[in-house]
């Protein structure tokens, strides 16, 4: 285990590792001992108790925070005609057809989310192999196979982020930036928890909320008291 800085170790001793905080105390904990040097994210970790080898347990979505997550987004759209000049009226950064194909094809990358109209998905499905293991893939489920691109676009630049549990069950998210009021991230935090609690599969059983945890992106992480979360 890589030996932890003495800055990480000095404002880690500020949380009680026993202890499970409410979610506006480990907000307010993580930012206070955030360590970097730049304007950090916050990040959340929900463990659900949940079996993703069953394909009605898999969780997997896009929320729109109603406070951003404090990241600008580039986005590409695969569009044509009509849809094209709505992708670039939204304000999508690059909008075309095959070209951006074989521009990716050949290394480039220069934006965070794809989105396509159903029509692409032929052209773009030539991608799966390198969309696919970077998470950049469009999907139905987070809205970025969509005949509604002006919405898709809109959308992800008023900080819509999108989540998926992993094998192990647990869903990880940002909620915004350390600069954020804590009410702010809370309000956040709220909007991602509620979704998934509407989410729970209806075979999955036990306790639902097995932990979350609030970190920063280079701070130790906060037990959060889920005793609390309606389900």
């Amino acid at each position: 285990m890589a030996k932890k800085s003495k800055r990480y170790q000095e404002v880690a001793s500020k949380i009680d590792r026993e202890k499970h905080y409410s979610v506006e105390e480990a907000i307010a904990l993580a930012k206070e001992t955030n360590i970097a040097n730049f304007d950090a994210s916050v990040e959340v970790a929900f463990r659900l108790g949940i079996d993703t080898r069953k394909n009605d347990q898999q969780i997997r979505g896009a929320v729109v925070l109603p406070n951003g997550t404090g990241k600008s987004q580039s986005v590409l759209v695969f569009a044509k005609g009509e849809k094209a000049a709505e992708a670039e009226a939204a304000g999508a950064d690059f909008v075309g057809e095959g070209e951006y194909v074989e521009k990716i094809q050949q290394g480039w990358f220069d934006f965070d989310v794809v989105v396509a109209t159903p029509d692409m998905m032929g052209e773009v499905g030539k991608l799966g192999r390198v969309l696919g293991p970077k998470g950049l893939m469009p999907n139905p489920k987070t809205g970025t196979v969509t005949m509604d691109v002006t919405k898709a676009v809109e959308e992800i630049k008023a900080g819509k982020v999108e989540y998926r549990a992993e094998k192990s069950g647990i869903v990880h998210a940002s909620i915004g930036k350390t600069s954020f009021d804590t009410e702010k991230l809370v309000e956040n935090f709220r909007t991602l928890q509620d979704v998934l609690t509407k989410l729970k599969p209806a075979s999955a059983k036990g306790t639902y909320f097995k932990s979350v945890a609030v970190t920063t992106t280079m701070g130790p992480g906060v037990k959060v008291d889920t005793s609390g979360f309606k389900l």
